[in-house]
């Protein structure tokens, strides 16, 4: 049976130091196996390092509210949402959008989203898509492979979940978003994704193979969040 899949794709995935441009061939070849099967992709583009050196440039010459470094991300999410709209041209929607809730005619086979404006992330847009169109699951690629209950990057033992509840997840990320804040989820988006009772997925977004084995329905690494 046909299906539409909200993606978040990070920018630290598209953008981890220069813009990956194999990865970006490897993931396009992924979708468009996808929709050929009749299914729909929207993919939500963040920011990666291209907003970072954005930011910490900005804050060294001057002193920035966090709405002046949500602007700059968000625009660099625009940025992102641009290159990723050329992967797909023939199949895609003329427009990236920016703001999840407007009514959009989505008759094409890819569409593609950026960010919307201060004290939200591209997550909690992916989130507001996933209502606007009906659809009960979110995967999120980032440079994870899991949920952890720690830090795992300093953490030796810190312990992965196959499967977590909101409630604890929420638990682990707290309810404040901060612009930069390197979270698996964020925590507005989370706690609207509750709501919704929405499952995410958390995933390596560079393990395309493993991205595949998800799509087709098949076991795969990654944290459920229900």
């Amino acid at each position: 049976m046909a299906k539409t899949i909200v993606i978040s794709l990070g920018g630290s995935i598209v953008v981890p130091d220069k813009i990956d441009v194999e990865f970006l061939k490897d993931f396009k070849k992924v979708i468009i196996d996808f929709v050929e099967k009749g299914n729909k992709a929207v993919i939500v583009c963040g920011g990666g390092k291209t907003c970072r050196r954005y930011q910490d440039a900005a804050a060294k010459v001057s002193n920035l509210r966090d709405e002046d470094l949500d602007w700059m991300g968000i625009h660099t999410t625009r940025l992102n949402a641009q290159l990723i709209k050329t992967l797909f041209l023939g199949i895609v929607h003329e427009r990236v959008i920016h703001n999840p809730n407007d009514k959009i005619d989505f008759k094409e086979k890819v569409l593609i989203a950026s960010g919307w404006k201060p004290g939200f992330s591209t997550d909690y847009d992916a989130v507001m898509l996933a209502k606007n169109f009906n659809v009960k699951t979110v995967v999120n690629m980032s440079d994870i492979s899991y949920v952890y209950d720690k830090e795992p990057k300093n953490n030796s033992n810190a312990k992965p979940f196959k499967n977590i509840s909101w409630k604890n997840f929420r638990k682990i990320v707290g309810d404040k978003w901060d612009p930069g804040l390197n979270m698996p989820f964020d925590p507005v988006a989370a706690k609207e994704a509750e709501k919704l009772k929405l499952r995410v997925i958390i995933l390596k977004g560079t393990d395309l193979d493993n991205f595949k084995k998800f799509l087709d329905e098949k076991e795969f690494k990654g944290t459920v969040i229900s």
